[in-house]
């Protein structure tokens, strides 16, 4: 993982979250946030894998919580208005991980 891809990244894990709460509720962006922060824990299932840590290992498709089905799930609970921020959360954070799969296999700029 080079430099860029890593600001990038963690930029979009960390930081655009940020963006899309104040976007979604000026007045309770914090708590949104926060939810959305919260939705990283999905990387817990990477405690199963061996090694914990792989810098050139794709997430998607190899977590048992990066999997289709586990997306195919965060999607359907986007249409519901009582886990629609977590499942958002989830989603993009699927999105950072597919985007950094991308950028690892070369069909990103490097």
């Amino acid at each position: 993982m080079n430099l860029l891809q890593t600001i990038v990244h963690y930029s979009l894990h960390l930081l655009f979250p940020a963006f899309v709460a104040y976007y979604l509720d000026k007045k309770n962006w914090l708590k949104i946030y926060l939810i959305l922060l919260s939705t990283m824990l999905v990387d817990l299932d990477h405690l199963w894998a061996n090694p914990i840590f792989d810098p050139l290992r794709c997430s998607i498709g190899t977590h048992f919580l990066h999997s289709s089905f586990a997306i195919c799930i965060y999607i359907i609970a986007f249409f519901f208005r009582k886990t629609r921020i977590i499942a958002l959360g989830l989603l993009l954070h699927m999105l950072t991980d597919a985007l950094d799969c991308a950028w690892t296999n070369g069909f990103v700029w490097q």
